[in-house]
């Protein structure tokens, strides 16, 4: 049967193709034409889709960067002749020197919770505009800073940029992304993260040679390029189809949809995809407009009622189990105890021996294996899928924290005798950073923005993203005294939250591989009832008659 094509105010048709609406949650390939295959072949197929996500992970780079250059800096001559406060031998260093990398968590903790709101309502793609301008303000002012005031004051702008930039570049990410590849696509949150810390740890071991204080002014100013990088190109990118269907503007979200899959409008797996997201959206603005009836009149204040109603409808039913996943794994991700093995790692290579550039070097070392260990991850997310990655994950991180417990308990009192288990501790260090890069790293990161609804999906992943820098905030402040009093029993703590995160994970993380982002109310089960069931089939029911019409229109036309 011949094609034919008809546009109308919507968007053009194809009349010989039927529609078929997924009611189940197995992989799309099981059910559909797919894209292309999964894994990393699919990547290459889908190479504009992929670029887009390359480029919004410039995001995670400035994160990442940004985390990795105080490390460096904040043991530098040059740096510690400036800001005195924070030198070993002043009073109060301590408290100090807390405060200021805590402000990063801070500014974190409050853009990526205001960049919910932000992404809904003036795209995901102006609100990375919006977070490169605030993360640009606060490099300025780090790296303009002249006393300790004016620094904690640049960290803590600097930081609201990265909060804002670390919940909506995987949400960007997962919004255009074909469900082949989405997991591979958003480990590239995590690979850009972990390359951004390699960078700036390379960067400052070699800027601290400088003479003067552009050993650390320098560093400083050069996370601003890659965010500039991001802040302009990202305005060349197509928008969000699914933030463009959740504002009425059906046709410009199929054309963003097409541009994105590198097909015609007309294919049937672009129409396909478009009206299962139309679905979507329809199905939760109506269970929207029952659950909240007296605030749908437009108005300022119903706005505003509504948007923050909105934060609560997570926590009800039909979202919670989703909240509960997303918020779940960033807090296992930061207590599987990835912060005491990097801060007790410079104590152990010191102890067996190593000199101070040695000892750099060696921490050098471990960011490197865990970015091995994420670039594994593009290619087994989408291969073997997320929960077997989070099991075995947790399965080897706590053989690795139970072995290190045993040698520091054993022998931290002489680590110079005992050259053979500190070499041995050594390597199940270089072991459990590999482990975790290749999976509580970048799952963690990739799961909560494919998880939640399209109304719900910005706040969603605000909330996960906030777990993630509330908790690695507690984690700071818990870990050094943990280690430095207990000894072995801080590995031992840490090897007992990776066990809780195996049990956790097998009960309640279901698998998203290979599942569109529509899908994700039968996989996990939020379809309550007949009446939910009927209203979703009713939309369906709708979209298919209005398909027809347009068809019958078009053949006539002809």
């Amino acid at each position: 049967m011949e094609s034919r094509f008809h546009e109308t105010n919507e968007v053009p048709i194809r009349a010989d193709e039927g529609v078929k609406f997924v009611h189940h949650a197995e992989a799309v390939w099981q059910q559909r034409d797919p894209y292309g295959p999964p894994g990393f072949k699919g990547v290459f197929i889908s190479y504009y889709a992929t670029l887009c996500a390359a480029f919004a992970a410039i995001g995670g780079m400035v994160f990442g960067y940004d985390q990795g250059v105080v490390s460096v800096i904040l043991v530098m001559p040059q740096f510690l002749a400036r800001f005195t406060r924070v030198s070993e031998t002043a009073p109060g260093a301590g408290f100090y020197k807390g405060l200021m990398t805590a402000m990063i968590e801070l500014g974190a903790f409050l853009g990526a919770f205001n960049q919910g709101w932000i992404a809904d309502k003036y795209s995901r793609k102006y609100s990375i505009v919006v977070a490169v301008v605030i993360f640009t303000i606060g490099s300025v002012v780090q790296t303009a800073a002249m006393d300790y005031a004016m620094l904690t004051v640049g960290r803590l702008v600097g930081g609201i940029g990265i909060g804002m930039l670390s919940m909506v570049a995987p949400l960007y990410i997962s919004e255009i992304s074909p469900p082949e590849v989405r997991g591979s696509l958003l480990v590239l949150e995590e690979f850009c993260i972990v390359f951004g810390i390699v960078v700036a740890f390379w960067t400052t071991y070699g800027t601290r040679y400088m003479s003067g204080e552009w050993a650390w002014r320098l560093p400083f100013l050069l996370q601003m390029v890659p965010s500039t990088v991001l802040g302009i190109g990202i305005l060349f990118f197509p928008f969000s189809p699914r933030w463009l269907a959740s504002k009425g503007r059906d046709r410009e979200a199929l054309q963003s949809l097409g541009k994105l899959r590198l097909l015609p409008v007309t294919d049937h797996r672009v129409q396909q995809e478009w009206f299962d997201i139309k679905a979507e959206v329809a199905f939760h603005r109506q269970a929207s407009a029952k659950r909240h009836p007296t605030l749908q009149s437009k108005s300022n204040v119903n706005s505003i009622k509504l948007e923050l109603v909105s934060w609560m409808d997570c926590f009800r039913m039909g979202c919670w189990r989703r909240t509960h996943v997303g918020v779940g794994l960033m807090f296992f991700q930061q207590f599987v105890g990835i912060n005491a093995l990097i801060y007790y790692s410079p104590t152990l290579f010191e102890t067996m021996g190593l000199n101070y550039s040695m000892q750099l070097i060696m921490s050098g070392v471990l960011n490197v294996t865990q970015l091995v260990g994420v670039s594994t991850s593009i290619w087994t997310i989408d291969r073997f899928g997320r929960r077997p990655l989070l099991l075995w994950g947790s399965f080897f991180m706590t053989i690795s924290h139970l072995i290190i417990a045993v040698f520091v308990g054993k022998y931290s009192q002489n680590w110079p005798a005992h050259r053979g288990p500190g070499w041995a501790s050594a390597a199940f260090l270089l072991f459990y950073m590999l482990s975790f890069g290749a999976t509580w790293g970048p799952v963690p990161w990739a799961m909560p923005s494919e998880i939640f609804p399209s109304s719900l999906r910005a706040k969603g992943v605000a909330l996960s993203t906030c777990s993630n820098w509330f908790n690695n905030f507690i984690i700071g402040l818990i870990t050094p005294p943990l280690v430095q009093n207990t000894g072995f029993g801080a590995y031992a703590f840490f090897a007992v939250f990776c066990l809780l995160s195996f049990v956790w994970t097998y009960f309640f993380v279901p698998e998203t591989r290979g599942r569109t982002l529509e899908q994700m109310d039968h996989v996990f089960k939020d379809i309550s009832g007949e009446e939910e069931e009927a209203r979703r089939q009713a939309i369906e029911a709708d979209i298919i008659a209005s398909h027809h019409r347009n068809v019958d229109s078009g053949t006539k036309d002809q």
